[in-house]
């Protein structure tokens, strides 16, 4: 599979973060908790909405 924004695949995401490929398409394809689904539970408890949002980094941030 290819991340179309960028032009990578699962296996060349997967070298540069650190893990295999198959885990990478478990996130993918949501088998794979991120957050913690006891800290959701938590702050549902306490009145929260938790909310993950993803936003793309500046062109600056990324040469860093």
């Amino acid at each position: 599979m290819l991340f179309i924004e960028d032009g990578i695949t699962q296996t060349e995401i997967a070298e540069k973060v650190g893990v295999s490929p198959p885990y990478v398409n478990r996130i993918i394809r949501g088998r794979e908790q991120i957050v913690n689904k006891t800290f959701v539970k938590m702050m549902d408890e306490l009145g929260y909405d938790v909310e993950l949002t993803y936003k793309r980094k500046s062109a600056e941030a990324i040469a860093r």
